[in-house]
């Protein structure tokens, strides 16, 4: 490894580190991915929804209506229920920051 490439994943390591809100933020979005994709980016032609990209209202309002039942779910409605209201805000908010 490069003396430049060392410095770039220690420089970027410690960005994150910096941040524990950012990190915690993105371990709740990261129980997603094994069903919607890195980030929210859901394989091309699969049932599942892609997340990235989407409107934060919009995918807030869906893991509410998951939460209460209100929107069909296999599992959704299970996941959602072991989140807070503010975690699945800041669920929404990072899928909707992903491009």
């Amino acid at each position: 490894m490069t003396g430049a490439a060392a410095a770039s994943l220690l420089l970027g390591s410690s960005a994150w580190a910096k941040d524990p809100q950012r990190l915690r933020t993105r371990a709740l979005a990261a129980t997603c991915a094994q069903c919607h994709g890195t980030d929210g980016h859901a394989v091309p032609g699969e049932a599942l929804v892609r997340l990235a990209g989407l409107p934060k209202d919009y995918m807030l309002n869906q893991l509410l209506a998951f939460r209460t039942g209100q929107r069909p779910a296999t599992i959704m409605h299970q996941i959602t229920r072991g989140y807070s209201q503010e975690q699945l805000e800041e669920v929404a908010t990072y899928f909707a920051a992903q491009k």
